[in-house]
Protein backbone atom coordinates (compact mmCIF):
# COMPACT_ATOMS: atom_id res chain seq x y z
CA UNK A 1 0.00 0.00 0.00
CA UNK A 2 1.31 3.35 -0.62
CA UNK A 3 2.45 5.90 2.05
CA UNK A 4 1.79 9.59 2.42
CA UNK A 5 4.46 11.25 4.54
CA UNK A 6 3.87 14.99 5.31
CA UNK A 7 6.84 16.95 6.08
CA UNK A 8 5.37 19.74 8.67
CA UNK A 9 8.59 21.69 9.38
CA UNK A 10 7.03 25.01 7.66
CA UNK A 11 3.01 23.58 9.32
CA UNK A 12 -0.01 23.29 6.82
CA UNK A 13 -2.67 25.16 5.47
CA UNK A 14 -5.69 23.50 2.87
CA UNK A 15 -4.41 24.98 -0.54
CA UNK A 16 -0.72 24.10 0.24
CA UNK A 17 -1.96 20.22 0.70
CA UNK A 18 -3.49 20.30 -2.53
CA UNK A 19 -0.89 21.65 -4.15
CA UNK A 20 1.73 19.23 -2.68
CA UNK A 21 -0.29 16.28 -3.78
CA UNK A 22 -0.61 17.92 -7.41
CA UNK A 23 2.52 17.88 -7.36
CA UNK A 24 3.43 14.48 -6.72
CA UNK A 25 1.27 13.68 -9.66
CA UNK A 26 -2.50 14.22 -9.16
CA UNK A 27 -4.47 15.48 -12.58
CA UNK A 28 -5.33 19.15 -12.44
CA UNK A 29 -7.89 18.52 -14.98
CA UNK A 30 -9.83 15.72 -13.27
CA UNK A 31 -9.13 17.67 -9.95
CA UNK A 32 -11.53 20.27 -11.30
CA UNK A 33 -13.98 18.05 -13.21
CA UNK A 34 -14.43 16.37 -10.09
CA UNK A 35 -15.11 19.75 -8.31
CA UNK A 36 -17.83 20.62 -10.66
CA UNK A 37 -19.80 17.75 -9.05
CA UNK A 38 -20.42 20.24 -6.01
CA UNK A 39 -22.82 22.80 -8.02
CA UNK A 40 -20.90 25.38 -6.79
CA UNK A 41 -20.71 28.65 -8.80
CA UNK A 42 -18.89 31.41 -8.63
CA UNK A 43 -14.80 30.62 -8.37
CA UNK A 44 -12.12 29.72 -10.93
CA UNK A 45 -8.77 27.79 -10.26
CA UNK A 46 -5.66 29.26 -10.69
CA UNK A 47 -2.74 26.22 -10.61
CA UNK A 48 0.92 27.36 -11.43
CA UNK A 49 4.44 25.95 -11.02
CA UNK A 50 6.17 28.70 -9.34
CA UNK A 51 9.16 29.31 -6.50
CA UNK A 52 9.52 29.79 -2.86
CA UNK A 53 13.07 30.08 -1.44
CA UNK A 54 14.45 29.10 -4.55
CA UNK A 55 12.27 25.24 -4.25
CA UNK A 56 10.23 24.52 -7.20
CA UNK A 57 6.88 23.41 -6.20
CA UNK A 58 2.97 24.17 -7.19
CA UNK A 59 0.77 27.00 -6.01
CA UNK A 60 -3.04 26.48 -5.58
CA UNK A 61 -5.17 29.10 -5.15
CA UNK A 62 -9.13 29.58 -5.89
CA UNK A 63 -10.19 32.66 -7.12
CA UNK A 64 -13.93 33.88 -5.98
CA UNK A 65 -15.91 35.99 -9.18
CA UNK A 66 -16.01 38.95 -7.44
CA UNK A 67 -12.58 39.27 -6.51
CA UNK A 68 -11.98 40.38 -10.30
CA UNK A 69 -13.53 43.98 -9.01
CA UNK A 70 -10.20 44.11 -6.18
CA UNK A 71 -6.81 43.36 -7.97
CA UNK A 72 -4.82 44.52 -4.88
CA UNK A 73 -2.45 46.63 -7.01
CA UNK A 74 -1.30 43.38 -9.35
CA UNK A 75 -1.61 43.69 -12.64
CA UNK A 76 -3.66 40.80 -14.83
CA UNK A 77 -1.55 37.80 -16.18
CA UNK A 78 -2.21 33.82 -17.18
CA UNK A 79 0.03 30.99 -15.44
CA UNK A 80 1.04 27.98 -17.39
CA UNK A 81 -1.02 25.11 -14.84
CA UNK A 82 0.84 22.03 -13.67
CA UNK A 83 -1.29 20.13 -16.65
CA UNK A 84 -0.49 21.68 -18.76
CA UNK A 85 -4.01 24.51 -19.47
CA UNK A 86 -4.18 28.25 -19.33
CA UNK A 87 -6.20 29.31 -16.48
CA UNK A 88 -6.31 33.05 -16.21
CA UNK A 89 -5.21 34.96 -13.28
CA UNK A 90 -5.04 38.67 -12.15
CA UNK A 91 -2.37 38.39 -8.93
CA UNK A 92 -4.30 38.05 -6.21
CA UNK A 93 -2.79 36.68 -3.06
CA UNK A 94 -4.42 33.74 -1.58
CA UNK A 95 -3.12 33.75 1.80
CA UNK A 96 -3.78 30.76 3.86
CA UNK A 97 -6.91 30.93 5.98
CA UNK A 98 -6.87 31.14 9.55
CA UNK A 99 -8.79 31.31 13.08
CA UNK A 100 -12.07 31.58 11.96
CA UNK A 101 -12.11 31.49 8.87
CA UNK A 102 -10.28 32.73 5.47
CA UNK A 103 -8.50 35.88 5.26
CA UNK A 104 -6.13 37.82 2.60
CA UNK A 105 -3.19 39.24 3.08
CA UNK A 106 -4.87 42.35 1.76
CA UNK A 107 -7.41 42.33 4.36
CA UNK A 108 -10.32 41.43 2.36
CA UNK A 109 -12.54 39.41 3.57
CA UNK A 110 -15.16 37.46 2.25
CA UNK A 111 -19.03 37.85 3.27
CA UNK A 112 -20.55 34.20 2.68
CA UNK A 113 -21.50 32.64 5.54
CA UNK A 114 -22.48 28.95 5.71
CA UNK A 115 -23.90 26.79 8.61
CA UNK A 116 -22.08 23.24 8.98
CA UNK A 117 -25.75 21.85 8.39
CA UNK A 118 -25.83 23.86 5.07
CA UNK A 119 -22.10 22.69 3.78
CA UNK A 120 -23.29 18.68 4.72
CA UNK A 121 -26.49 19.29 2.64
CA UNK A 122 -24.16 21.00 -0.22
CA UNK A 123 -21.84 17.98 -0.23
CA UNK A 124 -24.44 15.29 0.51
CA UNK A 125 -26.31 15.87 -2.62
CA UNK A 126 -22.88 16.12 -4.91
CA UNK A 127 -22.76 12.99 -7.40
CA UNK A 128 -18.87 12.76 -5.22
CA UNK A 129 -17.54 9.36 -4.52
CA UNK A 130 -19.02 8.27 -0.86
CA UNK A 131 -15.42 8.25 0.38
CA UNK A 132 -14.86 12.05 -0.29
CA UNK A 133 -18.59 12.79 0.71
CA UNK A 134 -17.69 10.99 4.33
CA UNK A 135 -14.29 12.09 4.64
CA UNK A 136 -14.95 15.89 3.70
CA UNK A 137 -18.01 16.10 5.46
CA UNK A 138 -15.66 14.46 8.69
CA UNK A 139 -12.98 17.34 8.55
CA UNK A 140 -15.49 20.13 8.22
CA UNK A 141 -17.41 18.47 11.68
CA UNK A 142 -14.02 18.93 13.51
CA UNK A 143 -13.74 22.28 12.41
CA UNK A 144 -17.59 22.77 13.71
CA UNK A 145 -17.03 21.11 16.26
CA UNK A 146 -14.18 22.96 17.35
CA UNK A 147 -15.79 26.09 16.90
CA UNK A 148 -19.06 25.22 18.65
CA UNK A 149 -16.82 24.63 21.88
CA UNK A 150 -15.31 28.17 21.78
CA UNK A 151 -18.19 29.91 20.63
CA UNK A 152 -20.38 27.79 23.19
CA UNK A 153 -22.58 26.77 19.93
CA UNK A 154 -24.14 23.40 19.15
CA UNK A 155 -21.53 21.89 16.41
CA UNK A 156 -24.80 21.82 13.55
CA UNK A 157 -25.08 25.78 14.05
CA UNK A 158 -21.49 26.91 13.70
CA UNK A 159 -21.57 29.62 11.08
CA UNK A 160 -18.09 29.43 9.01
CA UNK A 161 -17.96 32.73 8.16
CA UNK A 162 -14.52 32.96 5.33
CA UNK A 163 -14.00 29.22 6.13
CA UNK A 164 -17.49 28.59 4.71
CA UNK A 165 -16.57 30.85 2.03
CA UNK A 166 -16.64 29.19 -1.62
CA UNK A 167 -12.82 28.86 -1.38
CA UNK A 168 -12.57 26.91 1.53
CA UNK A 169 -14.97 24.20 1.01
CA UNK A 170 -12.87 24.08 -2.55
CA UNK A 171 -10.40 23.49 -0.07
CA UNK A 172 -11.60 20.74 1.91
CA UNK A 173 -13.35 18.83 -0.44
CA UNK A 174 -10.71 19.17 -3.25
CA UNK A 175 -8.46 17.57 -0.50
CA UNK A 176 -10.47 14.52 -0.05
CA UNK A 177 -10.56 14.21 -3.79
CA UNK A 178 -7.10 14.48 -4.44
CA UNK A 179 -6.29 11.98 -1.55
CA UNK A 180 -8.22 9.19 -3.40
CA UNK A 181 -7.27 10.27 -6.79
CA UNK A 182 -3.58 9.36 -5.69
CA UNK A 183 -5.14 5.84 -4.33
CA UNK A 184 -5.58 6.89 -0.36
CA UNK A 185 -2.65 6.11 0.61
CA UNK A 186 -2.24 5.81 4.53
CA UNK A 187 -0.69 9.33 5.93
CA UNK A 188 1.75 9.83 8.47
CA UNK A 189 2.96 13.20 9.12
CA UNK A 190 5.91 14.61 11.14
CA UNK A 191 5.62 16.74 14.19
CA UNK A 192 2.95 19.92 13.63
CA UNK A 193 5.43 23.22 13.93
CA UNK A 194 3.32 26.47 14.46
CA UNK A 195 4.81 29.99 14.59
CA UNK A 196 4.02 32.44 17.13
CA UNK A 197 2.36 36.07 16.86
CA UNK A 198 -1.13 37.18 15.68
CA UNK A 199 -3.51 36.84 13.42
CA UNK A 200 -6.70 38.73 11.90
CA UNK A 201 -10.36 37.15 11.60
CA UNK A 202 -14.16 37.52 11.63
CA UNK A 203 -13.52 37.95 15.14
CA UNK A 204 -10.28 40.40 15.36
CA UNK A 205 -7.15 39.70 16.77
CA UNK A 206 -6.21 36.35 17.82
CA UNK A 207 -3.30 35.07 18.87
CA UNK A 208 -1.37 32.10 16.94
CA UNK A 209 -2.04 29.17 17.39
CA UNK A 210 -5.49 30.13 16.45
CA UNK A 211 -8.05 28.94 19.18
CA UNK A 212 -9.85 26.99 16.46
CA UNK A 213 -6.69 25.41 15.16
CA UNK A 214 -5.64 24.65 18.75
CA UNK A 215 -9.10 23.01 19.36
CA UNK A 216 -9.15 20.75 16.61
CA UNK A 217 -5.65 19.34 16.80
CA UNK A 218 -6.47 19.01 20.85
CA UNK A 219 -9.45 17.54 20.33
CA UNK A 220 -7.62 14.84 18.12
CA UNK A 221 -4.50 14.20 21.11
CA UNK A 222 -2.26 15.97 18.51
CA UNK A 223 0.84 17.68 19.49
CA UNK A 224 2.03 21.12 18.86
CA UNK A 225 5.31 22.48 19.28
CA UNK A 226 6.24 26.42 18.36
CA UNK A 227 9.12 27.86 16.52
CA UNK A 228 10.55 31.35 16.07
CA UNK A 229 8.62 32.00 12.91
CA UNK A 230 6.12 35.26 13.65
CA UNK A 231 3.36 34.29 11.93
CA UNK A 232 0.68 31.45 11.42
CA UNK A 233 1.66 28.32 10.38
CA UNK A 234 -1.06 26.09 10.42
CA UNK A 235 -4.41 26.73 9.42
CA UNK A 236 -7.51 25.88 10.82
CA UNK A 237 -8.09 24.10 7.60
CA UNK A 238 -4.86 21.84 7.35
CA UNK A 239 -5.18 21.40 11.44
CA UNK A 240 -8.86 19.48 9.98
CA UNK A 241 -7.00 17.97 7.47
CA UNK A 242 -4.18 16.53 9.78
CA UNK A 243 -6.83 15.29 12.58
CA UNK A 244 -9.40 13.51 10.10
CA UNK A 245 -6.35 11.85 7.71
CA UNK A 246 -3.07 11.07 9.64
CA UNK A 247 -2.41 8.18 11.22
CA UNK A 248 0.42 9.25 13.55
CA UNK A 249 3.18 11.82 13.50
CA UNK A 250 6.40 11.40 14.12
CA UNK A 251 9.81 11.14 12.01
CA UNK A 252 10.21 9.15 8.59
CA UNK A 253 10.75 5.65 9.49
CA UNK A 254 12.11 3.07 6.55
CA UNK A 255 10.40 5.40 4.40
CA UNK A 256 11.50 4.66 0.47
CA UNK A 257 10.67 7.62 -1.67
CA UNK A 258 9.34 7.63 -5.00
CA UNK A 259 7.83 10.97 -5.52
CA UNK A 260 7.99 14.43 -3.81
CA UNK A 261 5.93 17.18 -3.79
CA UNK A 262 6.05 20.64 -2.85
CA UNK A 263 2.77 22.75 -2.03
CA UNK A 264 3.87 26.25 -1.67
CA UNK A 265 2.20 29.01 0.28
CA UNK A 266 1.96 32.73 -0.52
CA UNK A 267 3.58 34.50 2.21
CA UNK A 268 7.46 34.98 2.15
CA UNK A 269 8.40 33.42 5.71
CA UNK A 270 11.29 34.97 7.63
CA UNK A 271 12.76 31.72 9.08
CA UNK A 272 12.07 28.73 6.66
CA UNK A 273 10.33 28.28 3.57
CA UNK A 274 6.95 28.44 3.04
CA UNK A 275 6.65 25.35 1.40
CA UNK A 276 5.07 21.84 2.23
CA UNK A 277 6.61 18.55 1.36
CA UNK A 278 4.96 15.52 0.71
CA UNK A 279 6.44 12.16 0.17
CA UNK A 280 4.75 9.46 -1.71
CA UNK A 281 6.51 6.33 -1.38
CA UNK A 282 6.46 2.74 0.05
CA UNK A 283 7.28 1.25 3.31
CA UNK A 284 5.71 1.50 7.00
CA UNK A 285 6.15 2.25 10.89
CA UNK A 286 5.25 -1.96 11.40
CA UNK A 287 8.35 -4.03 10.29
CA UNK A 288 7.80 -7.44 9.80
CA UNK A 289 9.87 -10.15 11.14
CA UNK A 290 13.29 -10.78 9.55
CA UNK A 291 12.37 -13.98 6.90
CA UNK A 292 8.50 -13.57 7.52
CA UNK A 293 6.80 -15.44 5.04
CA UNK A 294 3.02 -14.30 3.69
CA UNK A 295 -0.08 -15.77 5.71
CA UNK A 296 -2.05 -18.53 3.24
CA UNK A 297 -5.76 -17.50 2.46
CA UNK A 298 -8.15 -18.37 5.84
CA UNK A 299 -4.88 -19.26 7.84
CA UNK A 300 -4.85 -16.80 10.96
CA UNK A 301 -2.72 -18.57 13.25
CA UNK A 302 -0.22 -16.29 15.47
CA UNK A 303 2.86 -17.17 13.27
CA UNK A 304 1.45 -16.39 9.72
CA UNK A 305 -0.76 -12.98 10.17
CA UNK A 306 -0.81 -10.52 7.90
CA UNK A 307 2.77 -9.31 7.39
CA UNK A 308 1.51 -6.86 4.59
CA UNK A 309 1.04 -3.39 5.63
CA UNK A 310 -2.88 -3.10 6.65
CA UNK A 311 -4.85 -0.02 6.53
CA UNK A 312 -5.98 0.31 10.32
CA UNK A 313 -5.48 3.25 12.04
CA UNK A 314 -3.22 4.57 14.51
CA UNK A 315 -2.80 6.94 17.14
CA UNK A 316 -1.12 7.60 20.21
CA UNK A 317 -2.71 7.69 24.06
CA UNK A 318 -2.28 7.99 27.69
CA UNK A 319 -2.69 5.33 30.06
CA UNK A 320 -3.13 6.46 33.57
CA UNK A 321 -2.91 4.46 36.17
CA UNK A 322 -2.31 4.53 39.96
CA UNK A 323 -3.04 1.94 43.22
CA UNK A 324 -5.87 2.79 45.97
CA UNK A 325 -6.66 0.43 49.03
CA UNK A 326 -8.42 3.44 50.85
CA UNK A 327 -11.41 4.58 48.36
CA UNK A 328 -14.59 4.37 48.92
CA UNK A 329 -16.88 2.82 46.17
CA UNK A 330 -18.92 6.15 45.97
CA UNK A 331 -16.18 8.24 45.04
CA UNK A 332 -14.63 5.59 42.32
CA UNK A 333 -18.37 6.14 40.91
CA UNK A 334 -18.36 9.56 41.45
CA UNK A 335 -14.73 9.56 39.65
CA UNK A 336 -15.68 7.39 36.78
CA UNK A 337 -18.58 10.09 35.84
CA UNK A 338 -16.59 12.88 36.29
CA UNK A 339 -13.53 11.84 34.12
CA UNK A 340 -15.84 10.32 31.35
CA UNK A 341 -18.02 13.76 31.04
CA UNK A 342 -14.49 15.17 31.39
CA UNK A 343 -13.74 13.22 27.95
CA UNK A 344 -11.58 10.85 28.91
CA UNK A 345 -11.58 7.86 26.05
CA UNK A 346 -12.00 4.92 28.92
CA UNK A 347 -11.96 4.81 32.54
CA UNK A 348 -12.36 1.49 34.91
CA UNK A 349 -10.86 -0.32 37.81
CA UNK A 350 -9.94 -3.51 38.41
CA UNK A 351 -9.55 -5.48 42.14
CA UNK A 352 -5.97 -5.61 42.89
CA UNK A 353 -3.94 -7.50 45.72
CA UNK A 354 -1.87 -4.56 47.53
CA UNK A 355 0.71 -4.60 50.13
CA UNK A 356 0.14 -6.38 53.50
CA UNK A 357 -2.38 -8.18 51.75
CA UNK A 358 -4.83 -5.26 51.62
CA UNK A 359 -7.43 -5.53 48.76
CA UNK A 360 -7.72 -2.55 46.86
CA UNK A 361 -8.23 -1.71 42.60
CA UNK A 362 -5.91 -0.25 40.04
CA UNK A 363 -7.74 2.80 38.53
CA UNK A 364 -6.95 3.03 35.06
CA UNK A 365 -7.80 5.97 32.81
CA UNK A 366 -7.34 6.61 29.55
CA UNK A 367 -6.95 10.12 27.38
CA UNK A 368 -5.34 11.52 24.63
CA UNK A 369 -1.65 11.90 24.95
CA UNK A 370 -2.22 15.85 25.08
CA UNK A 371 -4.40 15.57 27.90
CA UNK A 372 -2.50 13.66 30.37
CA UNK A 373 -1.44 15.95 32.54
CA UNK A 374 -5.14 17.34 32.99
CA UNK A 375 -6.66 13.95 33.56
CA UNK A 376 -3.24 13.36 36.36
CA UNK A 377 -5.00 16.38 38.28
CA UNK A 378 -8.52 15.07 38.35
CA UNK A 379 -7.39 11.92 39.93
CA UNK A 380 -4.61 13.56 42.27
CA UNK A 381 -7.61 16.17 43.20
CA UNK A 382 -10.93 13.66 43.65
CA UNK A 383 -9.57 10.44 44.58
CA UNK A 384 -7.19 9.68 47.60
CA UNK A 385 -4.06 9.25 45.17
CA UNK A 386 -0.79 10.26 45.88
CA UNK A 387 0.60 9.67 42.61
CA UNK A 388 -0.05 8.85 39.00
CA UNK A 389 2.01 6.62 36.58
CA UNK A 390 2.12 7.63 33.07
CA UNK A 391 2.64 5.21 30.09
CA UNK A 392 2.09 6.29 26.68
CA UNK A 393 0.48 3.95 24.55
CA UNK A 394 0.20 3.16 20.54
CA UNK A 395 -3.19 2.01 19.52
CA UNK A 396 -4.16 -0.06 16.36
CA UNK A 397 -7.72 0.57 15.32
CA UNK A 398 -10.54 -0.54 12.33
CA UNK A 399 -11.42 2.03 10.40
CA UNK A 400 -14.98 3.22 11.40
CA UNK A 401 -18.15 4.19 9.84
CA UNK A 402 -21.45 3.57 11.02
CA UNK A 403 -24.48 2.21 8.23
CA UNK A 404 -28.31 1.88 9.21
CA UNK A 405 -29.51 -2.05 7.91
CA UNK A 406 -33.55 -3.08 8.30
CA UNK A 407 -34.79 -5.68 10.52
CA UNK A 408 -38.39 -7.61 10.80
CA UNK A 409 -38.40 -4.79 13.19
CA UNK A 410 -37.17 -1.41 11.92
CA UNK A 411 -33.70 0.04 10.68
CA UNK A 412 -30.62 -0.26 13.49
CA UNK A 413 -27.54 1.70 12.98
CA UNK A 414 -24.37 -0.42 13.30
CA UNK A 415 -21.07 0.62 14.26
CA UNK A 416 -18.85 -1.11 11.50
CA UNK A 417 -15.20 -1.76 11.97
CA UNK A 418 -12.87 -2.37 8.22
CA UNK A 419 -9.85 -3.84 7.70
CA UNK A 420 -8.15 -3.18 4.07
CA UNK A 421 -11.46 -2.41 3.01
CA UNK A 422 -13.29 -5.93 4.87
CA UNK A 423 -16.10 -5.65 7.51
CA UNK A 424 -14.34 -7.65 10.16
CA UNK A 425 -16.57 -6.05 12.74
CA UNK A 426 -20.42 -5.07 12.66
CA UNK A 427 -22.13 -3.56 16.52
CA UNK A 428 -25.32 -2.69 16.72
CA UNK A 429 -25.59 0.71 18.35
CA UNK A 430 -27.50 0.34 21.93
CA UNK A 431 -29.81 2.95 21.83
CA UNK A 432 -30.80 2.74 18.40
CA UNK A 433 -31.55 -1.12 19.16
CA UNK A 434 -33.28 -0.18 22.37
CA UNK A 435 -35.84 2.76 20.61
CA UNK A 436 -36.38 -0.42 17.82
CA UNK A 437 -36.78 -2.47 20.78
CA UNK A 438 -39.52 -0.58 22.59
CA UNK A 439 -41.50 -0.03 19.46
CA UNK A 440 -41.71 -3.58 18.31
CA UNK A 441 -42.52 -4.88 21.69
CA UNK A 442 -39.43 -7.04 21.74
CA UNK A 443 -36.39 -7.67 23.43
CA UNK A 444 -33.21 -5.84 22.74
CA UNK A 445 -31.48 -9.33 22.41
CA UNK A 446 -33.87 -9.82 19.55
CA UNK A 447 -33.17 -6.66 17.70
CA UNK A 448 -29.25 -7.34 17.99
CA UNK A 449 -29.49 -10.87 17.06
CA UNK A 450 -31.85 -9.27 13.77
CA UNK A 451 -29.13 -6.68 13.20
CA UNK A 452 -26.16 -8.94 13.69
CA UNK A 453 -27.41 -11.59 10.82
CA UNK A 454 -28.77 -8.13 8.48
CA UNK A 455 -24.84 -7.28 8.83
CA UNK A 456 -23.59 -9.99 6.81
CA UNK A 457 -24.97 -8.73 3.97
CA UNK A 458 -22.46 -5.96 4.15
CA UNK A 459 -19.50 -5.53 1.83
Amino acid sequence: MKTLYLDLFSGIAGDMFIAALLDLGVDARKLEQELKKLRLDGYHLHISRQQKASIAGIKFDVHLAHDHDHDHGHEPHAHETACGIQLPGHGHHHAQEHGHGHSHEAGHHHDDQRNFTQIKQLIARSKLSAWVKRKSIAVFQRIAEAEGRIHGLPPAEVHFHEVGAVDSIVDIVGAAIALEMLGKPRVFASPVIEGTGWVRCAHGQLPVPAPATLAILGARGIGLTQCEEPHELVTPTGAAILAEFVESFGPMDNLVAAKIGFGLGTRDNLTRPNVLRAVLGTGDRRRVAKGAKPASVGSLSPANLHSSPLDWETDRIAVLETNLDDCSGEILGAFLENALTAGALDVFHTPVQMKKNRPGVLLTVLCAEAHADRFSELILRETTAFGVRKTIAERRKLRREFADVKTPFGKVTLKIGRLDGKVVQAAPEYEAARQVAARAKVSVKTVYEAARQAAKNLR
